[in-house]
Protein backbone atom coordinates (compact mmCIF):
# COMPACT_ATOMS: atom_id res chain seq x y z
CA UNK A 1 0.00 0.00 0.00
CA UNK A 2 3.33 2.54 0.73
CA UNK A 3 4.24 2.46 -2.57
CA UNK A 4 0.87 2.48 -4.34
CA UNK A 5 0.13 5.76 -2.01
CA UNK A 6 3.91 6.59 -2.92
CA UNK A 7 2.83 6.83 -6.64
CA UNK A 8 0.08 9.96 -6.26
CA UNK A 9 1.24 12.03 -3.69
CA UNK A 10 -1.14 15.08 -4.82
CA UNK A 11 -4.14 13.19 -5.02
CA UNK A 12 -6.68 13.04 -2.12
CA UNK A 13 -10.45 12.03 -1.62
CA UNK A 14 -12.95 15.02 -2.22
CA UNK A 15 -16.13 15.74 -0.82
CA UNK A 16 -18.80 16.52 -3.61
CA UNK A 17 -20.71 18.01 -0.40
CA UNK A 18 -24.90 17.92 -1.57
CA UNK A 19 -25.87 14.12 -0.69
CA UNK A 20 -28.25 14.56 -3.89
CA UNK A 21 -25.54 15.23 -6.21
CA UNK A 22 -23.29 12.19 -4.85
CA UNK A 23 -25.84 9.76 -5.11
CA UNK A 24 -26.91 11.04 -8.66
CA UNK A 25 -23.37 10.70 -9.78
CA UNK A 26 -22.60 7.28 -8.11
CA UNK A 27 -25.98 6.04 -10.18
CA UNK A 28 -24.22 7.33 -13.37
CA UNK A 29 -20.83 5.30 -12.58
CA UNK A 30 -22.76 2.54 -11.99
CA UNK A 31 -20.93 -0.27 -14.33
CA UNK A 32 -19.56 2.09 -16.33
CA UNK A 33 -15.74 3.58 -16.68
CA UNK A 34 -14.68 6.86 -14.82
CA UNK A 35 -14.49 8.48 -18.15
CA UNK A 36 -17.52 7.50 -19.26
CA UNK A 37 -18.84 8.42 -16.04
CA UNK A 38 -17.37 12.33 -16.50
CA UNK A 39 -19.08 12.38 -20.31
CA UNK A 40 -22.56 11.56 -18.80
CA UNK A 41 -22.16 13.68 -16.02
CA UNK A 42 -21.16 16.55 -18.02
CA UNK A 43 -23.99 15.96 -20.49
CA UNK A 44 -26.86 16.32 -17.53
CA UNK A 45 -24.80 19.38 -15.72
CA UNK A 46 -24.96 20.92 -19.51
CA UNK A 47 -28.83 20.20 -19.74
CA UNK A 48 -30.05 20.61 -16.11
CA UNK A 49 -28.46 24.10 -14.95
CA UNK A 50 -29.10 24.13 -10.56
CA UNK A 51 -29.54 19.92 -10.42
CA UNK A 52 -31.65 19.99 -7.30
CA UNK A 53 -34.22 17.03 -5.86
CA UNK A 54 -37.24 19.18 -7.10
CA UNK A 55 -35.99 19.73 -10.92
CA UNK A 56 -34.88 16.24 -11.39
CA UNK A 57 -37.78 14.83 -9.79
CA UNK A 58 -39.78 16.25 -12.74
CA UNK A 59 -37.07 15.80 -15.20
CA UNK A 60 -38.47 14.10 -18.45
CA UNK A 61 -36.56 10.51 -18.90
CA UNK A 62 -36.27 10.81 -22.33
CA UNK A 63 -34.30 14.11 -22.19
CA UNK A 64 -32.16 12.41 -19.61
CA UNK A 65 -31.82 9.50 -21.76
CA UNK A 66 -30.23 12.09 -25.16
CA UNK A 67 -27.40 13.04 -21.85
CA UNK A 68 -26.11 9.61 -22.15
CA UNK A 69 -28.06 8.02 -19.34
CA UNK A 70 -29.90 4.20 -19.97
CA UNK A 71 -33.39 3.95 -19.27
CA UNK A 72 -32.94 2.71 -15.92
CA UNK A 73 -30.35 5.51 -14.26
CA UNK A 74 -32.82 7.83 -16.34
CA UNK A 75 -35.86 6.47 -13.53
CA UNK A 76 -33.40 5.88 -10.73
CA UNK A 77 -32.09 9.58 -10.06
CA UNK A 78 -35.96 10.39 -10.75
CA UNK A 79 -36.77 8.22 -7.95
CA UNK A 80 -33.58 9.25 -5.42
CA UNK A 81 -34.76 13.44 -6.49
CA UNK A 82 -38.44 12.33 -5.39
CA UNK A 83 -37.00 10.43 -2.24
CA UNK A 84 -35.55 13.82 -1.61
CA UNK A 85 -38.08 16.54 -2.54
CA UNK A 86 -40.67 14.78 -0.43
CA UNK A 87 -38.66 14.89 2.40
CA UNK A 88 -38.72 10.85 2.88
CA UNK A 89 -34.78 11.68 3.84
CA UNK A 90 -33.28 13.70 6.19
CA UNK A 91 -30.00 13.84 4.97
CA UNK A 92 -28.51 16.44 7.47
CA UNK A 93 -28.57 13.07 10.13
CA UNK A 94 -26.26 10.61 8.26
CA UNK A 95 -23.48 13.08 9.48
CA UNK A 96 -24.03 11.39 12.78
CA UNK A 97 -25.90 8.15 12.03
CA UNK A 98 -24.34 4.73 11.52
CA UNK A 99 -23.42 3.68 8.56
CA UNK A 100 -25.87 0.46 7.93
CA UNK A 101 -28.65 2.79 9.25
CA UNK A 102 -28.10 5.20 6.13
CA UNK A 103 -27.13 2.22 3.83
CA UNK A 104 -30.84 0.66 4.72
CA UNK A 105 -32.32 4.28 3.85
CA UNK A 106 -30.56 4.79 0.91
CA UNK A 107 -31.22 1.20 -0.73
CA UNK A 108 -35.22 1.98 -0.48
CA UNK A 109 -34.22 4.10 -3.51
CA UNK A 110 -34.91 1.96 -7.12
CA UNK A 111 -30.95 1.46 -8.25
CA UNK A 112 -29.37 2.57 -5.26
CA UNK A 113 -28.22 -1.08 -3.82
CA UNK A 114 -25.29 -1.59 -1.00
CA UNK A 115 -22.01 -0.61 -3.63
CA UNK A 116 -23.88 2.70 -4.74
CA UNK A 117 -24.68 3.09 -0.68
CA UNK A 118 -20.95 3.03 0.39
CA UNK A 119 -19.98 5.12 -2.50
CA UNK A 120 -21.92 8.00 -0.88
CA UNK A 121 -21.03 7.03 2.73
CA UNK A 122 -16.63 7.27 1.17
CA UNK A 123 -17.52 10.37 -0.89
CA UNK A 124 -20.21 12.41 0.73
CA UNK A 125 -19.62 11.63 4.13
CA UNK A 126 -16.20 10.72 4.10
CA UNK A 127 -16.49 7.62 6.37
CA UNK A 128 -12.75 6.67 6.19
CA UNK A 129 -12.94 3.22 7.06
CA UNK A 130 -15.65 1.98 4.25
CA UNK A 131 -14.58 -1.50 2.11
CA UNK A 132 -16.73 -1.65 -0.37
CA UNK A 133 -16.39 -5.72 -1.38
CA UNK A 134 -18.81 -5.60 -3.91
CA UNK A 135 -16.29 -3.09 -6.23
CA UNK A 136 -14.78 -5.18 -9.08
CA UNK A 137 -12.32 -2.41 -9.25
CA UNK A 138 -11.23 -3.22 -5.55
CA UNK A 139 -11.14 -6.79 -5.89
CA UNK A 140 -9.29 -6.41 -8.96
CA UNK A 141 -6.34 -3.51 -7.51
CA UNK A 142 -5.99 -6.68 -4.36
CA UNK A 143 -5.33 -9.12 -6.91
CA UNK A 144 -3.11 -7.86 -8.83
CA UNK A 145 -0.90 -5.87 -6.39
CA UNK A 146 -1.50 -8.65 -3.22
CA UNK A 147 -1.44 -11.75 -5.02
CA UNK A 148 -0.11 -12.01 -8.44
CA UNK A 149 -3.45 -11.73 -10.20
CA UNK A 150 -4.66 -14.63 -8.10
CA UNK A 151 -8.09 -13.94 -7.39
CA UNK A 152 -8.83 -14.44 -3.62
CA UNK A 153 -11.81 -15.36 -1.18
CA UNK A 154 -13.77 -12.48 0.19
CA UNK A 155 -12.39 -13.48 3.81
CA UNK A 156 -8.47 -13.56 2.54
CA UNK A 157 -9.60 -9.66 1.19
CA UNK A 158 -11.28 -8.73 4.91
CA UNK A 159 -8.34 -10.61 6.80
CA UNK A 160 -6.09 -8.37 4.35
CA UNK A 161 -8.06 -5.23 4.62
CA UNK A 162 -7.91 -5.43 8.44
CA UNK A 163 -4.10 -4.26 8.23
CA UNK A 164 -6.02 -0.81 6.75
CA UNK A 165 -8.71 -0.18 9.34
CA UNK A 166 -9.25 2.56 10.21
CA UNK A 167 -8.42 3.85 6.61
CA UNK A 168 -10.25 1.51 4.35
CA UNK A 169 -11.95 4.11 2.17
CA UNK A 170 -8.58 5.70 1.48
CA UNK A 171 -7.06 2.25 0.89
CA UNK A 172 -9.82 1.52 -1.75
CA UNK A 173 -9.57 4.81 -3.29
CA UNK A 174 -5.72 4.56 -4.32
CA UNK A 175 -6.06 0.57 -5.31
CA UNK A 176 -8.54 2.07 -7.86
CA UNK A 177 -5.95 4.65 -8.70
CA UNK A 178 -3.75 2.48 -9.09
CA UNK A 179 -6.16 0.77 -12.13
CA UNK A 180 -7.16 4.05 -13.53
CA UNK A 181 -5.20 7.60 -13.38
CA UNK A 182 -8.34 9.12 -13.34
CA UNK A 183 -9.10 10.22 -9.99
CA UNK A 184 -12.70 8.68 -8.60
CA UNK A 185 -14.94 11.20 -7.84
CA UNK A 186 -18.87 10.76 -6.70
Amino acid sequence: MKKIIASYPRSIMTCRGEPFVTLARAIVGQQISVKAAQSVWGKLMLAYPGFTPEKMARARVTRMRACGLSQRKAEYIRDLAGHLAKGKFEPSSWATRHEDDIIKDLTQVKGIGRWTAEMFLMFNLLRSDILPLGDIGLLRAIHLHYNDSVPMTLSDISALAETWRPWRSVATWYLWRSLDPIPVEY
